[in-house]
């Protein structure tokens, strides 16, 4: 039995909203998942996370693995018990973060950067059948992360969602390598399965494992992928790696995901689109029938100064840091109830903490960020419950604040 209730679908698209079932607590779907990579959304505590209404957040298996370590996170009772978060928690696999060494970034693959390991302590030593052994990033040490491992640190984390181990593939390899890549996640997939359904936490705790479909940008590969993640006793599934070199070939990817998943036995299982949140993506994945998302867009570009805004010909982002703002009165979005908009905190304001490197000037904008972005996928929701999606998001695609139609 799927733990995801749907509850409403939209005519004309993919769209649906449910109720995601979970160990500690029900997640809202569709719905964004912010990022507590190691143990926190980074400047903000758990309280304002879930006052601006988010149910579940994501802990990365990687970073938490190096430090403070699973099995210390294990003694104070698991994730959830560590950072003082009361809801449902995601861990992804690791696997990411993992190969992201050995091939780059995706940020490194676009702007054509050196790969990531290049001079830096931590790169990838061996790819094998087995796992992958690296060098720590923070002080060299050698490590190894295998299907197995990674499934234990999540177990160990006692998250709701345990994300499959799986090679990540980037955009520029060959359809070879993407072709052997995909099989060798399908078998690591199995031996996840295997390893929770023997050491899994337990009946105490109910953990999900969702697979992940991989594939590259081939159909083929894809659509083969999708039916055999499938074909598995899974919690939930999870889309991943490359999804292609521009938004509309994304969009094309995803959706050879969803349309194999709608024809399949698993139709009903909760889906999850992982590292994708920008403003535009989440409109159309919700389109696509995703149940969740995650990304770390919102908070990494309000660090650095950047809001999000209801203005699509900028990539809905305003730089605070251009002197334009300096003597601007007004709010960041007219209406917003965030807590910076809220408290009437003026673009001059935040130009000023931006500029004097005061830590309280990215606090507020990742909360305006954040508050944005739940409410956009809110609304959303919303308008499926509603049945009028196609109407919204064509007015949310243009620019309309989600808090205004």
């Amino acid at each position: 039995m799927s733990a995801l209730q749907i509850t409403h679908r939209d005519p004309n698209s993919q769209a649906r909203t449910g109720l995601l079932k979970l160990h500690n607590g029900t997640v809202r779907t569709p719905a964004f998942v912010p990022l507590a990579t190691k143990g926190t959304i980074k400047g903000l505590t758990p309280t304002e996370i879930s006052d601006m209404g988010f149910d579940m957040v994501l802990g990365n298996t990687f970073h938490l693995m190096l430090a403070p370590g699973a099995d210390r996170v294990e003694r104070f009772g698991g994730l959830g018990e560590f950072m003082r978060w009361s809801g449902p928690i995601i861990t992804d696999s690791g696997g990411f973060q993992v190969f992201s060494m050995g091939h780059g970034t995706v940020a490194d693959e676009v702007k054509g950067r050196a790969q990531h390991g290049g001079g830096r302590q931590g790169r990838v030593l061996k790819i094998a059948e087995d796992g992958v052994t690296f060098r720590s990033h923070i002080d060299g040490s050698k490590w190894f992360m295998g299907p197995e491992t990674s499934m234990a640190v999540q177990a160990s984390l006692r998250s709701d969602i345990a994300l499959v181990f799986d090679e990540c593939t980037p955009f520029n390899v060959t359809r070879d390598y993407t072709a052997r890549s995909t099989e060798r996640t399908h078998r690591w997939l199995d031996r996840c399965i295997s390893w929770h359904d023997q050491h899994g936490p337990g009946p105490t705790m109910q953990q999900l494992v969702y697979g992940i479909v991989q594939g590259g940008v081939y159909e083929d590969l894809r659509r083969e992928s999708t039916q055999a993640v499938a074909s598995r006793e899974l919690g939930g599934i999870a889309i991943g790696g490359s999804l292609g070199a521009d938004k509309e070939q994304m969009y094309e990817v995803v959706s050879w995901a969803t349309d194999e998943l709608d024809n399949s036995a698993a139709a009903g299982l909760p889906r999850h689109l992982l590292g994708i949140g920008e403003i535009d993506d989440l409109i159309r994945g919700v389109e696509l029938g995703i149940d969740t998302f995650d990304c770390a867009m919102p908070t990494r570009i309000g660090r650095h100064g950047t809001a999000i805004v209801p203005v699509p010909e900028k990539r809905w982002r305003f730089d605070l840091t251009h002197a334009t703002g300096r003597d601007d009165h007004s709010v960041l979005v007219e209406g917003c109830e965030c807590p910076c908009c809220g408290q009437g905190n003026s673009v001059a304001y935040l130009h000023h903490l931006i500029r004097q490197r005061e830590q309280t000037g990215p606090r507020l904008i990742t909360l305006h960020n954040l508050f944005f972005t739940n409410r956009l996928v809110a609304r959303l929701r919303q308008a499926i419950e509603d049945g009028n999606l196609t109407e919204i998001a064509a007015k949310l695609r243009a620019g309309a604040a989600p808090w205004s139609v």
